[in-house]
């Protein structure tokens, strides 16, 4: 089965640039939420009572729509063992997020993967067509992880009408806090017309929480009741919980953080383009540097300016977002690559 790959550590000299985490240490009211749960041999709340309907306050929606599990990625595992098993199959970009292979091979499902257009974007034609009678599932990336473009409303819309009813249509937004395009798709304000489809969202991107595990999923409360009973008990730490709390109580402050890792986006993308770069334009907290065959090699040239990036063999480097000082280092190593 393919294994996932974490992102390389970086050395105390080095910029970490190869996970697309949250460069911020933890908001002080945050720590304190954590520093509170002193209970650590009781379990946690299985339900997730307080943090579910904190989510539903946030989002305007109905605790019935919330589902909370230990990060994105293990409420896509659990969507899949909903709705498939051996014989079936989950359609979805490639590339995209690496995750998706192991989730649909863990569950048994066949991936069925379309290759993105010349763009980097997805080629929804080719998705649907690619819809058979055992497609149980759709995964749609937008941001799509690791080139960054986002899917529009429109585009969602047209394949939501395109392929059957009955086909579970997930739209992965990790990275949703990140977006500044209008015409960006935003799957919660599509969710009340279209009773397939859930959105799946996480506290690792924007939030920083990525080392406490934790995320959600937003659908029609039939599909959620399933969902729940689909993940093991108990999956998400009482930490976790009040830490996810405590960031939505101060969802100025992240904003703060966001709008500043988006500024920071911004003067990468800029010098990028002064430098002659033709990249997707980047929505999330990363950029994507198209490079092919020369990417093992452009992995190298960042090392050499002390920052580690995220080589995909054949295909590209997905470059974090982070610091304000790792701007630098970045615009060096694509400038000499350039050359």
């Amino acid at each position: 089965m393919p294994r996932y790959r974490q992102g390389a550590a970086a050395g105390p000299d080095q910029f970490k640039l190869s996970s697309n985490e949250n460069p911020f240490p933890p908001l002080p009211s945050v720590l304190a939420a954590i520093e509170s749960e002193l209970e650590i041999n009781r379990y946690p709340d299985g339900s997730a009572a307080r943090l579910t309907e904190k989510i539903a306050e946030v989002t305007g929606l109905s605790p019935e729509n919330v589902a909370v599990g230990p990060g994105s990625i293990s409420l896509l595992q659990q969507l899949l063992l909903m709705v498939g098993s051996v014989g079936d199959e989950v359609v979805y970009a490639w590339r995209s997020f690496e995750g998706y292979p192991t989730v649909a091979t863990l569950t048994g499902l066949t991936p069925v993967e379309v290759p993105l257009l010349d763009d980097c974007g997805h080629d929804l034609a080719a998705m649907a067509d690619a819809v058979t009678e055992h497609t149980r599932a759709i995964f749609l990336c937008t941001p799509n992880n690791p080139t960054g473009n986002v899917l529009t409303t429109d585009q969602v819309e047209w394949l939501l009408a395109a392929v059957p009813s009955d086909v579970l249509v997930v739209i992965d937004e990790a990275y949703v806090d990140f977006v500044r395009d209008p015409d960006a798709a935003d799957g919660l304000r599509l969710l009340a017309d279209y009773p397939n489809l859930v959105s799946v969202r996480t506290f690792s991107k924007a939030h920083g929480l990525a080392g406490l595990r934790i995320g959600y999923a937003l659908g029609d409360p039939a599909i959620i009741d399933v969902l729940r009973a689909a993940g093991l008990p108990m999956a998400v730490s009482n930490l976790a919980q009040r830490a996810a709390i405590a960031s939505l109580d101060a969802s100025d402050e992240v904003a703060e953080r966001v709008e500043h890792i988006v500024g920071v986006r911004n003067r990468v993308m800029a010098g990028l383009l002064d430098q002659g770069w033709e990249v997707p334009a980047p929505q999330g907290n990363f950029v994507w540097l198209p490079l092919g065959e020369r990417s093992v090699d452009a992995g190298e040239v960042f090392l050499r300016h002390g920052a580690i990036v995220r080589v995909f063999p054949d295909s590209g480097v997905r470059v974090t977002v982070a610091e304000d000082a790792s701007v630098d280092a970045i615009l060096a190593a694509a400038a000499e690559l350039v050359r």
